[in-house]
């Protein structure tokens, strides 16, 4: 009976320590394809080995894809997950199955894309988007200089479902290149005639070839061109290469991929905002942790839910009054 009750008892320790040792959490992105994402799992899978976090992944197939995600939020819920980490693919439709996850317990925290309402979650990492804009828009601008009066610009943004991202972005370059925004969570309702037209890429090299392509064939003196991510931008490049226009037609970008970087090296985007994934994936797995031993969720300096993981612009092409790093300097920073 002793030899009995020593056993059970020392099963039942191993069992709360293993529980107590084991928090689970999920990363759901986008897609597992875009360089972004991949580079993001890289630092949350990192982060959560270092941490003593046992981390199962999911994406999306296609930018867009909001079923493949909610139904990766529902498995997590059902997993008992302590934290999920999410870049929303559509940040309206995913709310209601968000709010199911926090009821059930789970501390939900928003990665690169903010929610709408932004307090669907319980905090957000990511880039200030809309500063990302407008720094690669008033590059633009200032790059263009009294040719900035005429321009003809091509904007290729992400998906039809106006993902917070997205419109961002695209607002925020456009009023860093001296445009005014009618409405700062819509896409596409600016009457400038210097603005050709929007069209999606879902952010891929097929994509924004195929944008480029539309956009070419309602104005084939397009100049400036804005892509919402590098490999729109490099499906663009080969748009106008392929109308024999890569000469002499500006693009500009978002991300700061080493891939992205090296287009900028090489000529083919002319400016582009770096972000910083790999910091956005490993606070998000260090606030999970924090969350699971001690209940506290995140809070910024200033008591708020969002946090700026920064963003710096990379350009080889300097201009007066915009703060910028070289190439050469992105690339030693990239996504590392």
């Amino acid at each position: 009976m002793k030899t009995l009750m020593t056993t059970s008892t020392l099963a039942m320790t191993l069992m709360a320590g293993a529980a107590y040792a084991e928090t689970n959490a999920c990363l759901i992105t986008k897609t597992d394809t875009n360089p972004f994402f991949v580079k993001m799992k890289e630092g949350a899978s990192a982060a959560a080995e270092a941490n003593g976090i046992s981390l199962s992944t999911y994406a999306g197939k296609y930018d867009g894809d909001v079923e493949t995600q909610v139904a990766a939020v529902e498995t997590c819920i059902a997993s008992g997950a302590k934290g999920i980490l999410i870049t929303p693919t559509d940040s309206r439709a995913l709310v209601p199955v968000i709010t199911q996850a926090r009821e059930a317990g789970a501390l939900v925290i928003a990665l690169d894309t903010q929610f709408e309402p932004a307090d669907a979650a319980d905090a957000t990492f990511a880039t200030d988007n809309f500063k990302a804009g407008v720094l690669i828009g008033q590059w633009a601008k200032a790059k263009m200089g009294d040719d900035a009066a005429n321009a003809k610009i091509a904007l290729l943004d992400l998906n039809a479902s106006e993902v917070s991202v997205d419109y961002q972005r695209d607002n925020g370059f456009l009023q860093g290149f001296g445009i005014d925004i009618k409405d700062p969570t819509d896409i596409g309702d600016e009457d400038d005639p210097r603005i050709v037209g929007n069209d999606v890429t879902d952010g891929s090299p097929d994509g924004g070839r195929t944008a480029m392509e539309n956009l070419l064939q309602i104005d084939p003196d397009i100049n400036l061109v804005y892509t919402i991510n590098e490999p729109a931008a490099a499906g663009a490049y080969e748009a106008l290469k392929s109308f024999g226009k890569d000469e002499g037609v500006t693009i500009v970008s978002v991300d700061g991929g080493c891939p992205g970087v090296q287009d900028v090296a090489d000529g083919v985007i002319g400016a582009t905002a770096m972000q910083f994934p790999l910091l956005m994936a490993s606070k998000g797995i260090e606030a999970i942790k924090t969350f699971a031993e001690t209940g506290e969720k995140p809070q910024n300096s200033e008591g708020l839910d969002f946090f700026n993981t920064g963003v710096e612009l990379i350009t080889d092409q300097p201009v007066e009054g915009v703060p910028s790093i070289t190439s050469a300097e992105g690339l030693e920073k990239c996504w590392g």
